[in-house]
Parts: C-alpha cells; sequence; structure tokens
C-alpha cells in the first residue's frame, strides 16, 4: 500500500474518504436533511462486512465536529453544511468506492443526487419549471400520499405503521396543512388508509403538531395501509 493510500485508511483499515462519502450519502438518501435517522439504520447500510461499527465511530466524531452531522440520543441528522459537504466528496477525483456496492444502494442514491443537483445549478428560469408542482386536488394528494407511504414504510423498516408526521414533511409545501389533513382523513373514510391513535417515538411536540388531531377522533399519529 502506497504512502498516499495509507493516509487514507485509519487503523481499522477504513478507507475514511469512502466512508465519510458513504455515511453522508447514505443520511442525504434516508431523508436526514428532514427527519432524524437511527443509528443502527445508518451504519446498517454504511459499514461494510469486514468492519465493526465501532471502527466508523471516528468518522462520525469527525463530521459532527465539522457541523456536517448532528446526534442526540443516537439519531443522526444532516445539516445543509452536510450536504456541501457531500458534494464536494463527490467531486473529489481520487473518490472510488472499492469492492461491490452492496444491495447497490450506493448507485441508486447516485443517481438521485445527480438528478436532483443537476437541477440545483440551472438557472432560475429552470428552476422554477423543475419545482414540483402544488397539488391541487384529492385526486392528486391520493398516489403522492401512497408513493410516499410506500417508501417511508420500505426504507425505514416501518412494518406497515408509518407515522404521519413524516408524510407531511415528505410532501411538505405541495399542500397546505389543512388540506393535506383533510385529504388524509378523505383516504380513511375510502378505506384507504386507518389512522391510529397513540403518541410519536419521542412525543417531541413539534412531531406530535405534524400528525392530526380532530374533535371527533382525537390525535392520530399514524398511517396504516389497509
Amino acid at each position: 500500500m502506497s504512502a498516499k493510500n495509507k493516509a487514507k485508511a485509519n487503523d481499522s483499515g477504513v478507507n475514511e474518504q469512502q466512508a465519510k462519502t458513504r455515511l453522508l450519502l447514505a443520511l442525504w438518501d434516508m431523508g436526514a436533511t428532514k427527519t432524524e435517522v437511527m443509528k443502527g439504520q445508518l451504519t446498517k447500510r454504511v459499514v461494510q462486512k469486514s468492519h465493526k461499527a465501532s471502527d466508523y465511530q471516528g468518522i462520525f466524531d469527525e463530521l459532527e465536529k465539522e457541523g456536517a452531522i448532528a446526534s442526540e440520543k443516537n439519531k443522526f441528522s444532516l445539516s445543509p453544511q452536510g450536504v456541501a459537504r457531500l458534494g464536494e466528496c463527490l467531486k473529489n477525483p481520487e473518490l472510488q468506492f472499492e469492492g461491490t456496492i452492496v444491495g447497490t444502494w450506493v448507485a441508486n442514491a447516485l443517481v438521485r443526487w445527480i438528478a436532483q443537483m443537476d437541477g440545483a445549478v440551472s438557472t432560475p428560469a429552470a428552476k422554477a419549471k423543475t419545482k414540483e408542482k402544488a397539488i391541487a386536488s384529492y385526486d392528486q394528494f391520493k398516489p403522492v400520499a401512497l408513493e410516499v407511504y410506500e417508501r417511508l414504510n420500505r426504507d425505514y423498516n416501518l412494518d406497515d405503521l408509518v407515522p404521519i408526521y413524516r408524510i407531511r414533511r415528505e410532501i411538505g409545501d405541495r399542500v397546505s396543512r389543512s388540506q393535506f389533513s383533510e385529504w388524509l382523513m378523505e383516504m380513511q373514510a375510502n378505506d384507504i388508509f386507518q389512522l391510529q391513535g397513540g403518541s410519536v417515538e419521542d412525543s417531541a411536540p413539534d412531531k406530535i403538531e405534524d400528525s392530526i388531531t380532530t374533535e371527533l377522533d382525537g390525535l392520530r399519529c399514524y398511517a396504516r395501509l389497509l
């Protein structure tokens, strides 16, 4: 191994440049710019078979010190600075992913990154054209809500019980808060979703606020596809 390659690897043999890029890319792909990601879910994607999760602790610490990521109670989020850092890592001409890409998630995430960043560097006029359109009707809302539900359920292994606040945040400002609640309730009335009570995992006020509360049914925090 050359001196140059040695400088890239830590004592556990982890290529630090590659590991940082994989970690940031995984967080971005898992939606950590909008919601927190559990450390266990993250390391499952990032840690390669020949290493242990502890081999990556120094990389977690370094990125957190840089302000690229933030952690609290084994949950991680990706800051705007972290997104910029990911862009720098991917532009590095020396970056090279070694070995087999596990589960193709890296390839799929890179395709999404290229598609989104291509729009981000276009002209303001082009940005306006590619910006996601507002949802104007229940018929438009229904397939979007179903797609978001299925993606969150699949990517986060939610066992068919998806937090409503996550669906709301994924759809974002394409629909007003009141319209989101009304149309999600209409999907329940049409036997598409069952909206269930309880509370969010950490009882965070902002997550409860982004759930649904009605006078008749009270607080509803989760959606289950019927």
